[in-house]
């Protein structure tokens, strides 16, 4: 009675929220979810004043086949005419406008990578000239940016860059670059170009990488800037770009000091103190050399060098062919995956912040992703909790936006989209040399 009591209270107050609000003469976005959960008060959920009890969600695919095509329409509408998408500054994360802020390589490579994910063959699908636009809008970025120069905007103070770091633009074009290599068909005009931007990219976020082997400039949460740095290094090397093996193996020797496997426990100094944040980011950095463990050994079973029950470990690592040295590394990344991926599905830590601010769908990304790459069929379970999530919080428009931090709606469509349509991406993700 207590609880109804509470829902209804709170249901009446996001009602008058619905009452347009004003700043500076333009109407304030309210926060609108489109569908409720028939044992939870979603209400209840959006404002902080609950948390989301993710083990009462089933997977529907009608209801998340629905919910893409309806932000990926808001997201054409939300295109700018330069081909780009925006975020807005951190100063005004009350403006919901897509077409009131200016357009940032963040964002729209984000955007970008949410086209090519979701559809089969997206340089010739329904929304091809949207991407073709936002591939331009980026190559210009690239190339207008002197070779001395780290990131590659002048735009300063922008959700993304106040939250993940001033080098996020790069770091999310780079990634955003092969990704699109990927699908791209030998006869694309457009290949040579992306190719060459993409090695400018590298250059420039190694250029930028810190001694302790994170990412200098880093935000809030300096950890997250540093594992999509990382993975975007790992993407462009396996697109056939040149990057430095020292600078990657300092990058994942950094991520890999966020979690102590001994204690089960994150290091959340550099993750704005959210957990979330970084098993997130260890768990993705961790898991190509995880998958490489986990294969290594699965080879050797075939071939009869260990027997069936041998468990992935530093000593069978050896056995089966791989140095002292490698196969710690390799033993290491795969406990620290496999612990920090698990922590990140528990629903206390799910949570993040509280509530959901586009960080909190990077970290969700990042978990999915590094559950797939690390072949953990666990990512299953994932996907039908974060899935119905997701789902349950989309605004009527068919976009998401964030309640703290970056709450553009932009980007965390785009986020949204790219967590939705993970299961369409395994090949690509599984990719590893």
């Amino acid at each position: 009675m207590v609880l109804l009591l509470l829902c209804t209270v709170v249901v009446c107050i996001a009602l008058v929220a619905f009452v347009p609000r004003y700043e500076n003469n333009k109407p304030i976005k309210p926060v609108v979810a489109c569908a409720t959960p028939e044992k939870a008060c979603v209400f209840l959920t959006l404002t902080g004043l609950a948390p989301f009890d993710t083990s009462q969600v089933m997977v529907n695919s009608k209801l998340i086949d629905a919910s893409l095509r309806s932000g990926l329409s808001w997201l054409m509408q939300a295109q700018q005419q330069n081909g780009g998408w925006g975020a807005g500054t951190h100063a005004r994360q009350n403006e919901f406008d897509p077409h009131a802020v200016e357009a940032d390589p963040a964002t729209t490579a984000l955007v970008g990578m949410a086209l090519l994910r979701t559809d089969e063959k997206p340089f010739d699908g329904s929304h091809a000239a949207q991407l073709k636009k936002a591939v331009t809008f980026l190559l210009n970025a690239v190339d207008n940016t002197p070779a001395q120069m780290v990131n590659i905007t002048t735009l300063t103070n922008t959700q993304p860059q106040t939250k993940l770091g001033k080098n996020i633009d790069v770091i999310l074009t780079a990634q955003f670059f092969s990704n699109a290599l990927h699908y791209m068909g030998k006869n694309n005009s457009l290949k040579d170009q992306v190719s060459n931007a993409l090695q400018k990219c590298v250059g420039k976020i190694q250029q930028a990488q810190d001694n302790d082997g994170g990412w200098k400039d880093g935000g809030w949460a300096p950890v997250l800037q540093s594992a999509l740095a990382n993975n975007a290094l790992e993407g462009a090397r396996d697109m056939g770009a040149k990057v430095d093996d020292k600078v990657l193996d300092r990058s994942r020797s950094y991520q890999k000091q966020n979690y102590d496997v001994k204690t089960n426990s994150a290091v959340t100094g550099k993750a704005a103190g959210v957990m979330l944040y970084s098993v997130s980011s260890s768990a993705r950095a961790s898991a190509q050399e995880s998958r490489v463990a986990k294969e290594t050994i699965d080879k050797a079973k075939k071939e009869g060098t260990l027997d069936q029950q041998a468990e992935v470990n530093e000593t069978n690592l050896e056995k089966a062919g791989l140095s002292k040295t490698e196969a710690q590394k390799y033993a290491t990344a795969y406990k620290i995956r496999g612990a920090a991926a698990s922590k990140a599905q528990e629903n206390n830590v799910m949570t993040g912040f509280g509530n959901n601010g586009g960080e909190e769908f990077l970290s969700y990304l990042m978990t999915g992703e590094s559950l797939i790459i690390g072949d953990n069929n666990d990512w299953k379970s994932w996907y039908e909790k974060m899935s119905g999530r997701l789902v349950q919080i989309q605004n009527g428009d068919g976009s998401w936006n964030g309640h703290h931090c970056i709450t553009s709606p932009v980007f965390c469509t785009a986020t949204c989209l790219l967590i939705l349509s993970i299961d369409k991406d395994i090949e690509f993700l599984i990719k590893t040399k």
